[in-house]
């Protein structure tokens, strides 16, 4: 199964700007294909170093995670 998880939220709220990477990772580590839309303001996340200063509560740093993402092969869409 392939899933595509869309997150639309930036920096200003970081947990919601977490979501789409942690579903995407959720869906790797149950043996799933997964694929990441960045739309609106999500798309900020991808500016040099932006991600590396958003913390999602309970979800840690959101560029860590998106890294991780990139590292493991998931494509990103904007």
């Amino acid at each position: 199964m392939r899933i595509l998880a869309v997150g639309t939220c930036g920096s200003d709220d970081p947990t919601r700007a977490a979501m789409p990477l942690i579903t995407a990772q959720g869906a790797l580590d149950s043996g799933h294909e997964a694929q990441v839309a960045l739309l609106g303001e999500a798309t900020h996340l991808l500016r040099p170093g932006l991600a590396d200063g958003v913390v999602a509560v309970a979800f840690g740093n959101v560029g860590e995670r998106l890294r991780a993402l990139i590292d493991q092969g998931v494509p990103i869409y904007v």
